[in-house]
């Protein structure tokens, strides 16, 4: 029985809001302080260009899926459709399992984290439970109330930050900086280089947001290419800003103090403020990174059970975690926040994370793949343009090159993720509704 129609509450707006909550995290905050240590302040800036350049290479590649798919699913349904419902799947239940749980979790605890900077005592992981139990509420209850939540979040996260580069440019320096890295070596450092730029892929995580809820705009076709090109735009612009106010201002020395981050919760901005404004001044930080953390959580709670509700509407999960008209997909909040929960009361998540990241990557170099391949063959589609498809390369390229210095050496990643894809194409094969029978052909969600 098809589900009853979305109820196409999202615009351009809360697409950009859900896009940047999901981009924006800690890592900005970090990833510059590590990075000084082998890479002088002109060679960071070109790393988060490119960066920067790596994400709107992929966003313009989906840009080009979701117009084809205006689907909710991301890369479930874009790889069912384009490519095969067996990688489709594999996607899906990559997302389910760690893809959006994990990261939730791992938020949600180092939001307890910074809270108790806050507030000394304060417990951190019964404050992590307490938000994941908030956000669930919210977004498990009505659309509105989702809405309206998420994007007071990101409101209040784009506040702090602006004022932190308002600051920064007001009362730091603004001269080209003249520091050295503390490990400098001869020539362009190639290593550091590409171990940096694996890095601020992930911190640009999350430019494909817009493309898991597809079916929740009101013109999909239309919304979901702007919200997410300006989306990544807008964050690829403020990184930069971030970043020039942290090599104008910060030594390597100074940058150290991340190296501690896990114990301290000091970040490069907690730094700057207190040679700026004072002591007390940091507390304003540790808000920032709280309402960062919670931010990415809340986007990753309305973002993730579109997935699994899309999996849902294809048979291949129970149908009590599909999407109710009006209503968001309530039982497949409620599990995925139930799975976020059982990780923050028994797993010590970093390793799980980038073994994951890895495999994430990958699934989102494969749909850019997709562009490349329905250029060479006839279907009933629109052709990719010749932009279209040198930001498909760009993307399916640097991917490429950032997995094989990931992977190399990492021979108990690689075969995690072998065994992690043998599993799932056989539960693809014992789950399956028929034999051959595509994702796509049926009807489309909300028809």
């Amino acid at each position: 029985m098809p589900s009853a129609a979305p109820s196409r509450y999202l615009g351009v707006t809360s697409g950009i809001a859900l896009v940047v909550s999901n981009m924006v995290g800690a890592g900005v905050l970090l990833s510059t302080g590590f990075m000084a240590q082998d890479m002088g302040p002109d060679t960071i800036l070109l790393a988060w260009i490119m960066g920067a350049v790596i994400a709107l290479a992929g966003a313009r590649a989906y840009a080009q899926a979701a117009a084809w798919i205006p689907r909710s699913g991301g890369e479930y349904r874009f790889l069912s459709d384009l490519l095969h419902p067996s990688l489709g799947y594999l996607a899906g239940w990559g997302s389910l399992l760690v893809g959006f749980s994990a990261p939730i979790a791992v938020n949600a605890l180092a939001a307890g984290a910074f809270a108790a900077t806050l507030v000394r005592g304060l417990p951190q992981r019964p404050f992590a439970i307490a938000v994941i139990v908030l956000l669930t509420v919210v977004h498990g209850a009505r659309l509105q109330a989702s809405k309206w939540m998420h994007n007071s979040l990101v409101a209040l996260e784009a506040v702090l930050l602006l004022g932190f580069v308002a600051v920064g440019l007001a009362l730091g320096e603004n001269r080209w900086p003249s520091w050295a890295p503390q490990n400098e070596s001869a020539g362009f450092p190639v290593a550091a280089f590409a171990a940096s730029l694996f890095y601020i892929a992930f911190a640009f995580s999350g430019w494909n947001a817009a493309a898991y809820v597809a079916s929740d705009f009101g013109d999909p076709r239309r919304d979901v290419p702007r919200a997410m090109l300006f989306g990544c735009s807008s964050v690829a612009v403020l990184y930069l800003a971030v970043n020039w106010v942290f090599v104008a201002n910060l030594t390597p020395a100074e940058g150290r103090a991340v190296f501690d981050y896990e114990t301290t919760r000091v970040t490069l901005g907690h730094v700057l403020i207190k040679r700026l404004l004072g002591e007390t001044a940091g507390a304003a930080m540790s808000a920032l990174a709280l309402l960062a953390l919670t931010s990415a959580a809340s986007a990753m709670t309305v973002v993730g059970p579109r997935v699994y509700a899309a999996m849902a509407e294809d048979g291949f999960l129970p149908g009590a975690l599909r999407a109710r008209q009006g209503r968001p997909p309530t039982g497949s909040v409620v599990l995925q926040s139930a799975l976020a929960l059982v990780l923050v009361l028994t797993h010590s998540l970093q390793q799980a994370l980038s073994n994951v990241g890895a495999i994430l990557t990958l699934f989102a170099a494969l749909v850019s793949c997709t562009i490349v391949r329905e250029r060479f063959r006839p279907t009933g589609r629109s052709r990719p343009g010749h932009v279209t498809m040198v930001c498909a390369g760009v993307h399916v390229a640097s991917t490429a090159w950032m997995l094989y210095f990931g992977l190399r050496g990492a021979t108990h990643l690689l075969s995690w993720i072998v065994g992690l894809a043998a599993a799932g194409l056989l539960a693809y094969a014992l789950t399956r509704r028929g034999p051959g029978r595509k994702p796509s052909s049926i009807a489309p969600y909300g028809a």
